[in-house]
């Protein structure tokens, strides 16, 4: 597809509420997030993996509510929209996959306002470490269920609705837990099966493939990483 790909640092605004977009992003490496512009506490409303285009509903209404901004360094596809709607044109195939993905993304939403708002912030966190984990391992990374990770704790306080503070403590109660290891850029589950029960997740609203499943085997406790742990990010 016609487009440019750029390397971003990290907290790059890639587009900004008011705008009107006229390009898709397609994460290549990275991560996204969209960010709501009036919080004062970096509200985060979604988080995005490679494979995933989070502003493919800009096609039909290019009008933005939010910044879309990379989480760490991200490599990102900027693709027209004229493409996607050409090549909808000529494909039916192609554009009830675009469809599809549009959906998942909805599906994700409403998933998001259930963790924000029935669940404690343990749970919450454990929650949104789950979906990462799965939608890695859809676009085959994390197989070992090692995430490379450019959260710090007031990303994760954005993304669960708490405080940085409160952040820094759920994970350190993680990990604790031996329900994974957190180091500055990597983190490692180590108990899946414990971390699902306690997060309620059902991978079920992510409509992944079979092959994503997570199977008992692999959440094995890996030998301690070497690096600082998260705490003295904490900002």
């Amino acid at each position: 597809m016609p487009g440019s790909i750029d390397h971003h640092h990290s907290r790059h605004y890639l587009l900004q509420h008011g705008e009107t977009s006229t390009h898709c992003h397609l994460l290549l490496q990275g991560y996204l997030c969209w960010l709501d512009p009036g919080s004062r506490d970096g509200r985060i409303i979604s988080i995005h993996v490679p494979g995933d285009v989070p502003d493919l509903h800009t096609i039909h209404d290019g009008r933005l509510d939010y910044d879309l901004v990379s989480v760490g360094p991200a490599v990102v596809a900027s693709v027209p929209h004229d493409v996607f709607r050409d090549l909808c044109g000529v494909s039916s195939s192609l554009a009830r996959a675009l469809l599809l993905m549009m959906l998942g993304d909805a599906a994700g939403s409403r998933n998001w306002i259930v963790n924000l708002g029935s669940r404690d912030a343990l749970e919450r966190v454990a929650h949104l470490l789950c979906e990462i984990a799965m939608r890695l391992r859809a676009v085959g990374l994390a197989k070992d269920l090692r995430i490379p990770s450019p959260f710090t704790p007031s990303d994760v306080a954005g993304a669960c609705s708490i405080s940085a503070m409160h952040a820094n403590r759920t994970i350190g109660e993680l990990r604790r837990s031996n329900l994974l290891q957190w180091h500055a850029r990597m983190i490692t589950i180590t108990d899946w099966n414990g971390l699902v029960h306690l997060a309620g997740f059902n991978p079920a609203y992510l409509r992944l493939p079979a092959d994503a499943t997570i199977a008992p085997a692999e959440a094995v406790v890996m030998p301690t990483l070497d690096g600082p742990p998260l705490a003295p990010r904490l900002r």
